[in-house]
Formats: C-alpha cells, structure tokens, sequence
C-alpha cells in the first residue's frame, strides 16, 4: 500500500467579556446574569460558587449577599449548592486533594457542560478551581471574579490555570479560556496593603515591553498607588488587563506553544524565589524583585539607558516594593547562586532551548537565548547594596 497523508488543520474562536465594574451582587446589578446568559438566552443555568477563605473573612456577608442575588434572579441562576469557602492564596494551589476534591464536588452535584463554576477570590484560586474545572467533561465553563489588583489586571484575564508540584510553579495546568470575567473594585477596598501593591509589579512588567506611556503613568503615580488612590489603581487595573488580553489576542501564540513568552518578563526569577521561600514572599513581590534583576541586567547590556533602570528601581521602591531578600543570597555547593536555578527550570518550562524577554529600550521587547550569570550576580549585588533592611543595618552600626 502506498504512503498517505493528511493534513489536518483547524481553528477554533475564542471570546469572552471582560466587565470592570462595583458591587456585582447588588440585588438590582444585571452583569452577572447578563455574562451568564449571553450563550444560551433564555436557558435556566445552575451554579456552583467557590470563595477565596480570605476573602469570606475580609466580607463576612458575601455569601449571604450571593445567595440573595441568585434568590432574586431565580427565573435565570440557580446554586447548586451554598456557596463553597476554599483557602487561599498558595495553599489554594499547592495540594492536589483540594483539586481532586473540586472535581467530586462538580460531579456529585452533576454540573453538565453548560452549567457554571464561578471563582471569587485572588489568582491562586481562580487558577486551582479553573485547573479542577477543565478536567471535567473536558471543560465547564468558568466565570472568574477576581477580588485582587494582581488577579484582576493579569492573573484573572487570561486563559491559564494551574497548580503547583514538585517544588515548581505552576509545573501543571491546562489552558482554558474563562467564559467571562468580572472585575469588582469593591473588593479591593479590603485589601491589605501588601495585597493592595502586589499587582503593581505586572503592570510594571508589561509596560516595560510593551507601552512607555504607561510606564510614565506607573512613574509619576507610584506615591499615589502606595497610598491607596483609588482612581489611580483603577486605571492601573484596566490599562495593564487591556495590555494582556491584546497581546493573548494578537500575539500569534495565546497557548505558548512557541518558545517566546513576553509576558514572563522578570519572572524566571520571581517564580523561583517563591518556591525558594516555600511561598512566603508573594508572587507580586516577587515579580518585582526579578524585573529589577532583568532591568539592571538589560542596562549592563546596553539596552535600556541608566536612567531608565534608575526609574524602573525609583518606581518600584516608591510604589512599596522592598527589593532585597535573603534568598537572593543562598548560594549551591558549587558556589552558583541558588536563584540562577530559575534559569534551568525556563529553559525546561520552554522545551530545551532558553528564551528569555528583556526590555529593548522603554515599551519595546527582545528575546534573548543566553544569560550572563556574572551579570546577574552583580544585580544581585546591587540589590543587596539598596536594600532598606540593609540600610536600616548600616545605620544602626
């Protein structure tokens, strides 16, 4: 028999509304209803409901406020069941018993394909209940609402879910687009502080590559961020989810089954970081940690001016970022230092070949396939030599 071949190719579309807004569950609010109904008008969709731990404590009457909207609007939604209360933050990402435990859930209160799993709370848990979600009928459709600046202008808005094995971030997931996703600002008036400036880092991160305008709005805005400016965060929040949904749609790649990943500016070094503190230092601490080592590296490379490495360190540190941590200083038996790992887990991440984005003047990116660790040790150094704590060490001797 001779040789055959076929060549298969297809596409498939993707959309989904990304709505800012406030006070989602007022009783009289439509947006909600209207993101769930817009495919099936006229069809009753049941729900099940998860809510971030922390922030259950932080709105002590959200499920009530959940419960009497879906009371109200009951010609439209259903609950499956009371609303279900997860941890938050890592934890929500770091056990596969919590996944597996979603998974039951969905199937013991016979969610089909056309029903919904809607995720309040910040991005670790809108991943680990987007990750349990995708596995079940080979995808239920999802509503996110994130409840966190870095949920709600990057880690909600985009089509990634995942959890956390084997000491790596993120080591296992699936991309599944959310059906919609519905920004609250009223939920980040309970922010703490150190949730509240989290998100900064990523609009930082995707200004640098991607927008000079928005990296002078982050600049000049940095005290008025810190300080909680309400209107100031909120165009943070919007800019910086409009800069990640364009690229998703635009870039070529919204899958990453290509080597380059701009959005993972800074972030080889940030992820390792977390798991080197066992998740102790956030993951927006910790993004901006590893955009001041790739910025310091890209100005000793020529590729952005001194200046503009003086406004990303000034920018960071005003907006409340300490820079420095100690296990910047944990070194292997080999004297490398540990956190250059994060290197070797990218390149594996990437499929073999290293490929990492660094910022090619202010708002335009390169990606680059060798790093100099020399380099890097000396933005380390320079960390270390800024850094507040050590200061405040100094002074005191």
């Amino acid at each position: 028999m001779s040789e055959q071949h076929i060549d298969q190719r297809f596409s498939v579309n993707f959309d989904y509304p990304v709505v800012f807004t406030r006070d989602v569950f007022a009783p009289d609010s439509p947006i909600l209803v209207d993101a769930l109904d817009r495919a099936d008008r006229g069809r009753k969709h049941r729900c099940l409901v998860y809510v971030d731990s922390e922030v259950n404590r932080l709105t002590p009457d959200l499920q009530k406020q959940i419960t009497d909207y879906f009371a109200v609007h009951s010609d439209h939604i259903e609950l499956a069941k009371d609303p279900c209360i997860m941890p938050g933050g890592e934890a929500a990402k770091n056990d596969y018993r919590l996944t597996m435990e979603i998974v039951d859930t969905i199937m013991e209160y016979k969610l089909c394909r056309q029903s919904f799993v809607i995720a309040i709370g910040g991005g670790a848990v809108l991943d680990a209940v987007g990750f349990a979600a995708s596995l079940v009928h080979r995808g239920l459709r999802t509503v996110r609402l994130p409840t966190t600046v870095l949920a709600q202008n990057d880690a909600g808005v985009g089509v990634k879910n995942g959890m956390n094995l084997h000491g790596g971030k993120n080591t296992v997931g699936t991309f599944h687009p959310p059906f919609a996703v519905i920004n609250d600002f009223t939920f980040l008036k309970t922010l703490p502080d150190r949730e509240w400036i989290a998100g900064i880092s990523e609009a930082y991160k995707v200004a640098l590559i991607k927008d000079a305008d928005f990296f002078e709005f982050l600049c000049s805005n940095a005290n008025a961020l810190r300080a909680r400016n309400d209107a100031a965060m909120e165009h943070l929040i919007v800019r910086c989810a409009e800069l990640h949904l364009e690229h998703i749609s635009t870039n070529g790649d919204p899958f990453e089954l290509g080597r380059a990943r701009p959005l993972d500016f800074g972030h080889w070094a940030a992820h390792k970081l977390e798991s080197m503190s066992n998740y102790r230092i956030g993951h927006g601490q910790a993004v901006a940690t590893g955009i001041a080592i790739d910025s310091f590296y890209a100005m000793r490379k020529g590729w952005i001016r001194e200046t503009d490495f003086d406004a990303i360190h000034h920018g960071l540190r005003e907006s409340g970022f300490e820079l420095w941590c100690d296990e910047l200083n944990r070194r292997l038996g080999d004297s490398r230092l540990e956190i250059l790992r994060g290197l070797d887990d990218f390149k594996e991440h990437l499929g073999g070949e290293l490929c990492v984005t660094f910022p090619d003047g202010v708002g335009k990116k390169k990606e680059v396939h060798e790093v100099e660790e020399g380099v890097v040790e000396n933005a380390v150094a320079f960390l270390r030599e800024h850094s507040t704590h050590n200061a405040e060490q100094s002074t005191r001797k």
